[in-house]
């Protein structure tokens, strides 16, 4: 039988299993294990079950102060809890939520969205909250999106939708890109052959921080015509593995194999001559013989030399450089950015190229983030001036 909620301070457990990986659950005040939510969290990859507990455990404390519980919830309670976290809310769906912190954007409304519906079939199947199981249980008309994405779409008759989701919001996103000067002067500013790797790679390959640090020297296949046959050129295999020493993981679960030494699939992402030099670099000068991990980054110094660098110690390096060079703070994404955003800008506004080379899982997006002039571009600038006949 499914238990209720207690009223006081509900948390978020962090739970290490023998094999080295990180699942999360949800303890009640008294710090026994919160059940249906626990077993909806085991349910979900690591890195999802991360982000879901902390957005349901949100939820479970508004229950409390709504004085409900999850088995009783109803649909228009979750439509007033979604109207309390959001970004935008109106008046009948009550005071906002976390007066304390920022509301919910866009993108974390549609992802507690996704939470909370994924949270209460998940009951229904057991039995509980069935009748807001089947309210939330809807079908839309599939568009041309879906039926592209669908084998054999011409069959398709219809797809899951989302009650609780937000209204859909086109906009154009202008990305914080590097500042001027940062991808020259950041490695005259390194000490450490591996920092000046980690520019070098987020410069020419727009690695999102995690992949960079989830890297295992396996994955990395930098000569021409690799035993893996997949690409001919020097590249690298992101791979996403749920175990990794330093707790990185890879956002985009791409299949792939280790087979006779040899890795297979994943998202491959090509290599410049930049980016193997200073590879070599680092590992005929930095790496440590002892390493036994098999992590392509780690640390150098301290009482975990030798252990695999974390996301978290590759931005505090990038934020300490950009104070030495008088910059604002260099965060990783930035330098993706700026990579997409150039290299749309190099093949012509062809943003099928741009996802390639960037590992985006859509051209749609690429289009939606960098598809506009930037407002500072010379010809654009030319083109004011003239009409405004400067």
């Amino acid at each position: 039988m499914l238990k209720g909620l207690i009223v006081g301070d509900i948390r978020v457990q962090e739970v290490v299993r023998g094999d080295g990986r990180v699942e999360y659950t949800i303890l009640q005040p008294g710090g026994e294990v919160h059940e249906a939510p626990d077993g909806y969290l085991r349910s979900l990859t690591a890195g999802t079950s991360r982000t879901y507990a902390y957005l349901l455990v949100d939820h479970l404390r508004w229950l409390v102060m709504e004085c409900l519980d999850f088995p009783t919830a109803t649909f228009p309670d979750l439509e007033r809890y979604m109207g309390a976290v959001g970004a935008e809310y109106s008046g009948p769906f009550g005071q906002p939520w976390r007066m304390d912190k920022e509301p919910y954007g866009q993108s974390t409304l549609e992802v507690a969205a996704a939470c909370l519906k994924g949270f209460y079939a998940f009951l229904a199947k057991r039995g509980v909250s069935t009748e807001l199981g089947e309210a939330l249980d809807q079908k839309r008309l599939p568009t041309t999106a879906d039926r592209r994405r669908a084998f054999l779409g011409h069959t398709l008759q219809s797809v899951p939708a989302n009650p609780l989701s937000p209204t859909k919001k086109v906009r154009r996103r202008h990305p914080k890109m590097l500042p001027e000067g940062a991808k020259q002067g950041l490695p005259g500013t390194l000490r450490w052959a591996r920092d000046r790797m980690i520019v070098s790679w987020l410069s020419d390959g727009g690695f999102r921080i995690g992949e960079l640090c989830g890297l295992h020297l396996v994955d990395l296949h930098l000569r021409k015509n690799a035993d893996c046959g997949e690409c001919r050129e020097p590249h690298v295999h992101i791979c996403h593995r749920e175990a990794n020493a330093n707790r990185t993981r890879v956002k985009v679960k791409d299949t792939w194999e280790l087979k006779n030494g040899i890795v297979r699939g994943g998202t491959v992402r090509r290599v410049s001559p930049g980016m193997t030099h200073t590879y070599f670099d680092y590992m005929t000068t930095e790496y440590p013989s002892q390493a036994r991990h098999g992590m392509l980054l780690v640390q150098l110094q301290g009482p975990r030399a030798g252990e695999p660098l974390a996301t978290a110690a590759a931005r505090g390096m990038l934020k300490r450089a950009g104070v030495r060079l008088d910059l604002d703070e260099v965060l990783p994404k930035e330098f993706r950015h700026s990579f997409t955003s150039e290299v749309l800008d190099a093949a012509k506004g062809n943003s099928v190229i741009a996802k390639e080379a960037g590992g985006w899982r859509s051209a749609a997006m690429v289009d939606e983030v960098y598809g506009h002039v930037d407002i500072h571009d010379p010809v654009f600038v030319a083109a004011l001036e003239r009409t405004w006949d400067l």
